[in-house]
This record gives structure tokens, sequence and C-alpha cells, in this order.
């Protein structure tokens, strides 16, 4: 699908809600498939990763009910595997284009006495296994890998000792698959990381009725234990509001509240980053939604921005806006300089060198090195016949760059919106004309 953005005479204005958080949605659906019990889950990100993972943990036994399908999110009546574990798959669990689905089941089926065989699409099966399957190998779990140590991932559970991990680089997915696999695993699994890294699962876990200890950045839990089900509710993703965010402070006159954003410290660094650089934008705290702090954001157009350094110990709190945030920052005066964001070109795309070369298709200033991006501001953007590299993230800040860019820009595969924020398109619009929802 190719999409034609031109820049808009309209300022966006009104409030939407984005939708749910996609990490969240990851960790309620999966949990709630390990739990004893029936779990209600509301607020659910309707995406296609999403339902990769509700394939997956139905492929395993868990039966999910969507009750309810509203434009805030699915509703689900989640009835647990628990304490009788996953049954064996009939055949290959495809994962899709969620790296969040495979590496995530990896360590829930690491010690359960089951085979099973992950694959996914193409983009998937390039991404790197071995950070997840070799740790958790320490622990006794048995996998084959394609060459090169991607997908498909073969997993043969077995019995599995605890053990202490030091994580070369901080990742929730790492982190998160280790903790669900020495569930199974009699005493104390720790997990260090040597910068804070998405905390959601062990926010989630207390909820499931599993204590988690948290020590600086290390977190532990003691096995084996199983999950009793629980009522969860998702708050919106900030990673998805940060788009719409970047489109009201670059386009003259928008004023844009987003409602029920996720504010958890390791997710919102983008705001802090935004605010150091000028931007108009106001943060209401809410309630905690299920161990999460919740709060609205109100951004409007800022007239001058100032660029800034990003440095490694910010990255992981906004690994995930850095494409949109290089496309905030060709409108900064000066230059921002990214560090320590080679963690980029292992993502759905080389996600470092598709940006810098964005950017300077439309005529902006990049320069992307093996682990840094710098984006030399105030050069006006024209333009540009841009590939998305099916990349939900890229194609979503390629089409806020054509908001503001002189004449037309063109985005090919823009159809992978759909793994995060399939509405995003009429949520643009929606606040182009002037309205909410």
């Amino acid at each position: 699908m190719r999409y034609h953005v031109r820049p808009t005479a309209s300022p966006l204005i009104g409030s939407v809600r984005v939708p749910g958080d996609k990490s969240i949605s990851h960790r309620a659906v999966l949990f709630s498939a390990m739990a004893d019990g029936t779990s209600r889950i509301t607020g659910v990100l309707d995406s296609a990763d999403v339902r990769s993972t509700i394939a997956a943990v139905s492929a395993l036994g868990a039966v999910v009910e969507i009750i309810a399908e509203e434009t805030d999110g699915l509703t689900l009546l989640v009835h647990g595997w628990g304490s009788d574990g996953p049954v064996e798959p009939v055949g290959p669990i495809d994962c899709g284009n969620s790296g969040t689905t495979i590496r995530l089941l990896l360590g829930v089926l690491a010690g359960w006495g089951i085979h099973a065989v992950l694959t996914g699409d193409e983009s998937l099966s390039r991404r790197p296994m071995r950070r997840v399957t070799a740790p958790l190998a320490e622990m006794g779990a048995r996998f084959e890998t394609a060459e090169g140590g991607v997908a498909p991932v073969g997993i043969s559970g077995s019995a599995l000792a605890p053990a202490d991990f030091d994580l070369p680089v901080a990742s929730a997915q790492v982190k998160t698959a280790l903790l669900l696999a020495a569930l199974r695993a009699p005493g104390t699994t720790t997990v260090c990381e040597p910068a804070p890294s998405r905390d959601h699962t062990e926010r989630m876990l207390p909820g499931f009725g599993v204590p988690v200890t948290r020590d600086g950045l290390c977190a532990s839990v003691t096995g084996p234990t199983s999950l009793t089900a629980a009522d969860v509710a998702v708050p919106a993703d900030p990673s998805s509001a940060a788009f719409l965010v970047g489109a009201a402070l670059l386009v003259r006159g928008s004023d844009v509240t987003l409602p029920g954003i996720s504010l958890n410290t390791t997710r919102i660094g983008f705001l802090r980053v935004l605010a150091r650089m000028g931007a108009d934008i106001d943060v209401t705290q809410g309630p905690d939604v299920c161990g999460e702090p919740t709060g609205d954001v109100r951004v409007r157009f800022t007239e001058r921005l100032d660029g800034t350094t990003i440095t490694a110990e910010e990255v992981p709190s906004l690994i995930d806006e850095v494409p949109l945030l290089a496309i905030v920052a060709t409108a900064a005066v000066g230059t921002t300089r990214f560090e320590g964001v080679g963690e980029l070109r292992v993502k759905e795309s080389d996600r470092l060198a598709a940006i810098a070369d964005a950017i300077n298709a439309l005529q902006g200033g990049a320069v992307a090195t093996e682990d840094t991006l710098t984006v030399t501001g105030g050069r006006p953007l024209v333009g540009a016949e841009l590939d998305s590299l099916a990349d939900h993230r890229l194609a979503m800040a390629f089409a806020i760059a054509g908001l503001v860019a002189e004449g037309e820009t063109v985005i090919d595969r823009f159809e992978a919106v759909d793994v995060s924020y399939p509405g995003f398109a009429g949520d643009v619009k929606t606040l182009m004309e002037g309205t909410s929802h």
C-alpha cells in the first residue's frame, strides 16, 4: 500500500485516545494464558502483533474469547492453562512480525516438557534470538535455531535451574523471558541490566500473584510458582502517542490532547527529551491503572525547538521513538545527536540506516554511524518517495515528516502501521478536521 501525504494547511486540533499499549497488551494476554482461572482484559490493542500473541496462546491451550471490539480496544476473557501447563502445539506457531511474542514465548515454554517450533515473517526471521536462547540454555532449556541464531526456533522444554544474569544490553524482552522461565525453576533467579528497561513485567506479575523483588537495576523471582487469574485494564500506548505529539509540535497552530497515556518512566523518555528541546507539552497526572501511572498529555505547536544530545543511558526509555524524534530534530535549531542507538539496527528493519536515508532523501541532514545518529536541523524538508521497509514505526515517522515537507511524500508499504496502530491515519485525519474521539 502506498500512502500519499501533503503538507497540511489545517492545524491538528482536539483530543484522541490512542490505542492500548502494545507491550502491556502482550503481557496481559500471555500472563492470563499462563494463569489458573479466567482473566478479563480491557483496552487490549487490536493490532497484528497482539493478534499474533492471542493466536499463539490459543495454539498452546488457552481459550481466548473476544467479547467486545470497541474503538478503544478489545475486551477479552482468557481461560488459562494454569498449573496444567501448555499443550504441545499441532504445528509451528507463527509469531508474525512480533519480536515480543516469540521472545517471551521462549521463556514461557522453556520449563515445560513439550516441543514447539516458533516462526515468523521475513522480518522477524532476520532478528537475533541468541540474546534470549543463550541465557535460557544456561538454565537448562534446549533450542534449535536457523543458521545465524534466527527463527524458526525449536524449543524442547526441560527441567530448569535458577540462575543470576548480568545482561550486556538492557532489554525488557530478554529480562521478561528469563523471569517467566524462572517461574518453573526451584529457587531464585535474578536478572540485572546495565540501564533501566521497560518494567511492565515487574509491575504486572504481582497482580497475577507472583512477587517480584526489585533492587536497583535487578529483578528477582522465586520458583516454582504459578499465576492466578486477574483483571487487567490496558492504558493508552505512549509509543503510539509519540507520533501525534510530533505532528502537533511541527504543524503550525496545533493543540492536541491525548488522554489516558501510560506515564511509566521507562517509556516516556521521549517526552523528557522534547521538553529539553523546548516543546510546549503539559502532562496531567491521572490514576494508576494496574500498577501503571497514567495521565493526559497536551501538546501545542512550538515555534522554536533546540537541538540536544540523547545519551546512551536515555535510549532504553525511548528506543521506539527514535525515528519520530529524528524527524522532529529536522525542525530544531542546531544539531541533535543520538548516542548508543545501535540496537535500532536489529529492529523490524535497520532503523538507524533507514531513518538517516529518509531524512537525507527529504533534503534534511542526517549521518548514521554504527551506533549513533546525528541530525542537523533547520533545513526545510521536501517531499520524496520513501520505503517504510514494512516497519510500522518508520511508516508513521515518515508520515509525520510528510505533513510539513514541501510537496508530496509517498510512503511504500504503509500497511505496516497495522502492527501497532491500525487507526493512525484516521486519527491524524480526525485531528486535522478539528474533531475528537
